[in-house]
């Protein structure tokens, strides 16, 4: 197995070889009707006006929800077609929603804590809006059966359909794009996840009928395992939906505010003089705008690491803020001043100046950490829960790619001091 393939549970393995492109699973059904003969659990209406206004309050910000009452509904629902299905789900979800107050502590990084904290809240408030919704319903009419529904059973069900559901695509809509459906696939949400995956999922459309196949990407021999790419996601996204952490994750990175006071103590730390972050000049304002890292409305969420290494916005915002030429400046087109692979657009002085910045940047971040790499590893090797030990697998994974975005750069700026040396002698 490679180092990017990751193995959530039970592998579905291959019991015969397969040649590539062949057809290995086939949900050809129609997707416009929720009926039990449907091999797909998609979001209907539910019965209850109650409860479907539920569905519209839990809103597109945690998708999962919606068709987490479905869920539920159906495992309370007696005799439901999907039930051998539901009662062959995990009991409990190793997600950090569920962790211990401390190991939420333990994952020591603000934006993921934050979107514990978001997720829970939103559990614990709709909670109370279900209880609300079917208080008083009569018993024929409660949506689940009379079972109870607390924000344990909403947090089960969300963590069961974000680490199995699969978002398709839907109804055509006027503009030619489809809407994203949501749906549980039982046999195909048994893959597992590689970034090298060997099988696809493939939808095509057939006189109004929805079918979704797997199809192997390679020839897939006898007792390998079934692997579904699930997304190029960083670290964050594949805690907090599947509970996992993948090592070396090329997709990882951090997130940082853009912020002109921070960014001139990184630039001064990094012996940059006169930095002018927090006061840059009207044109200069200008192109900050250009990036929506100004005027009304602006994005400030940055970041460090992933295939970019450097968000092009903020490498952009460096390298205009501490060039002093407008003119030179302004012979670049945008897309040029965010890319890393234009070397030195705005000359070496200026691209040097920027890395010793972005490195200064690195720094700052590690330092937000308040344990280091060693003593982590240590912890490990003590023994711990399941839920500590990914706490503690997550910060590792976060520090080590800090390290091997100032490793890079470090590289990036010896070469062309190299380069500026090299033409001074010349």
């Amino acid at each position: 197995m490679k180092p990017s393939d990751y193995l959530v549970g039970p592998a579905w393995r291959l019991g015969w070889r397969l040649p590539e492109e062949s057809s290995i699973l086939d949900f050809s059904k129609n997707l416009n009707m929720i009926v039990s003969q449907n091999m797909c659990l998609v979001v209907s209406s539910l019965p209850s006006d109650d409860t479907s206004t539920l569905l519209r309050w839990g809103g597109e910000e945690l998708w999962a929800m919606k068709l987490g009452l479905k869920l539920l509904q159906e495992r309370a629902k007696v005799g439901s077609f999907w039930w051998p299905y539901i009662s062959n789900l995990p009991e409990t979800y190793g997600v950090p929603i569920f962790f211990p107050g401390e190991d939420i502590k333990n994952l020591q990084y603000a934006p993921l804590l934050h979107q514990v904290n978001k997720r829970c809240q939103f559990l614990l408030d709709f909670d109370r809006e279900v209880r609300h919704a079917i208080e008083n319903l009569k018993p024929e009419d409660h949506p689940f059966g009379g079972q109870n529904v607390d924000a344990s059973s909403l947090g089960w069900a969300m963590s069961a359909v974000s680490s199995r559901a699969f978002r398709l695509h839907g109804k055509k809509l006027p503009d030619g794009t489809h809407n994203d459906v949501p749906m549980m696939l039982p046999l195909i949400d048994m893959c597992n996840h590689s970034f090298n995956p060997n099988s696809q999922i493939v939808q095509e459309q057939d006189a109004g009928n929805l079918n979704i196949l797997v199809v192997a990407k390679t020839v897939i021999k006898q007792n390998d395992p079934l692997v579904l790419n699930y997304g190029c996601l960083n670290n964050d996204l594949f805690l907090l939906d599947y509970g996992f952490v993948i090592p070396s994750n090329p997709y990882d990175c951090i997130e940082l505010k853009y912020d002109g006071a921070l960014l001139d103590a990184a630039s001064m730390a990094a012996g940059v003089s006169s930095p002018n972050f927090s006061v840059p000049a009207p044109w200069q304002q200008a192109i900050l705008s250009q990036l929506n890292l100004d005027g009304e409305a602006p994005n400030l969420k940055v970041s460090l690491g992933g295939p970019e290494l450097v968000e092009g916005r903020l490498l952009a915002a460096l390298r205009v803020l501490l060039a002093s030429d407008m003119e030179t400046v302004h012979k670049h087109d945008l897309n040029t001043l965010k890319s890393l692979s234009a070397e030195a657009p705005l000359g070496i002085a200026n691209e040097v100046a920027a890395f010793r910045t972005i490195i200064a940047l690195c720094v700052i971040a590690l330092g937000h950490f308040p344990t280091k790499i060693m003593e982590d590893e240590s912890l490990l090797k003590q023994g711990v829960s399941d839920s500590t030990e990914l706490a503690v697998q997550f910060r590792i994974q976060k520090k080590s790619m800090i390290i091997d975005v100032m490793r890079d750069i470090t590289r990036r700026v010896k070469s062309l001091s190299s380069k500026e040396a090299a033409t001074a002698q010349g």
